[in-house]
C-alpha cells in the first residue's frame, strides 16, 4: 500500500503557495529522510511482515459478502470525511452553524498585538486536528480489520498498515503538530501587507473591516480553511490505498 507522500500532496503545495514552508524539488531525498525515520529494529520488523506478505499464497474470497464489506468500508470512509469537511466548513463561516469548534472572535483593536491576536487560531487549527485525529484513527483499524478478514493477501497488506503506522505516527504528528506554528508566519504577512497598502493610500485602518471580503483576517481564515481541509485528505491517504486494495480485490 503506497505511503503518504508530504512533497506529492495537496497539503505541501498548500503550505507552499502560503509560503510558510519550503518546498525543495525531492527526489529521493524524501526516501532516503523517510529511510531514515526508520530505526533498524523497527526496519527488521518492517521487512518480516513484506516478505510473509510476498511469500502468502493470494486467496481472494469473491461473493456478495466480500463485495458489501468491501463497500461498507469505503462508505465510512465518506461519512468520516463528511463529517470532518462539514466541521471545518461550519466553523470557518462567518455565521457557523451547529459546531463545537468555533472560529474565534477578531481582537478589534489598534494597534494589534500579533502576540496575543493568534493564538487563538494556533488553538482553532489544533481543535480541528484532534478531530481528525479521533476520526481517522478508528477508521483506519477498522478497514485493516475488515481487511484481515476478507483474503490471506489481504491480511497480509493490514499487518504491513499496523507495522508501518506503528514505526511512522509519532513522526508525522509532531510534522502535523508544526503546522499551526507556522500558520503564525502567514498571519503576521498578511496583516504587515495590510499596514503596507494603508501606508500607501494614506488611509485610516478600520479593524471592523479585516473580517470583510477581501479584508486581510477574512484571507486569512480562508487560507486556513483551505489548508485544514488539504490535511483531512493527508490524514485519509492511508485508509484510502487500503480500501482502493479491498476493491480491487473483489474485482
Amino acid at each position: 500500500m503506497p505511503r503518504t507522500s508530504f512533497h506529492s500532496s495537496e497539503f505541501i503545495r498548500c503550505l507552499a503557495d502560503l509560503e510558510i514552508a519550503d518546498v525543495a524539488d525531492p527526489g529521493n531525498a524524501f526516501a532516503e529522510k523517510l529511510g531514515g525515520w526508520i530505526h533498524f529494529a523497527d526496519a527488521i520488523t518492517l521487512s518480516a511482515v513484506h516478505k510473509d506478505s510476498i511469500a502468502s499464497r493470494p486467496q481472494a474470497q469473491t461473493g456478495m459478502q466480500h463485495d458489501r464489506q468491501a463497500a461498507a468500508c469505503a462508505a465510512e470512509l465518506d461519512r468520516i470525511r463528511a463529517l470532518l469537511v462539514n466541521a471545518v466548513t461550519a466553523s470557518c463561516s462567518p455565521r457557523p452553524g451547529r459546531t463545537h469548534i468555533k472560529l474565534p472572535t477578531p481582537v478589534q483593536e489598534l494597534p494589534l498585538d500579533l502576540a496575543t491576536a493568534y493564538p487563538p487560531y494556533r488553538r482553532f487549527y489544533e481543535a480541528h486536528q484532534r478531530d481528525m485525529e479521533l476520526g481517522v484513527q478508528p477508521l483506519r483499524v477498522n478497514v485493516r480489520e475488515a481487511l484481515a478478514k476478507a483474503s490471506p493477501e489481504l491480511r497480509k497488506l493490514a499487518e504491513l498498515d499496523a507495522t508501518l503506522e506503528k514505526i511512522l505516527r509519532e513522526r508525522e504528528s509532531k510534522l502535523l503538530a508544526k503546522v499551526p506554528v507556522l500558520l503564525k508566519k502567514h498571519f503576521e504577512s498578511l496583516f504587515k501587507e495590510h499596514q503596507q497598502k494603508l501606508a500607501v493610500t494614506e488611509q485610516a485602518d478600520n479593524p471592523a473591516g479585516w473580517t470583510r471580503t477581501g479584508g486581510w483576517l477574512a484571507h486569512f481564515c480562508n487560507d486556513m480553511q483551505m489548508l485544514l481541509l488539504a490535511e483531512i485528505e493527508l490524514r485519509l491517504q492511508p485508509t484510502m490505498g487500503l480500501i482502493e486494495a479491498f476493491r480491487q480485490d473483489t474485482q
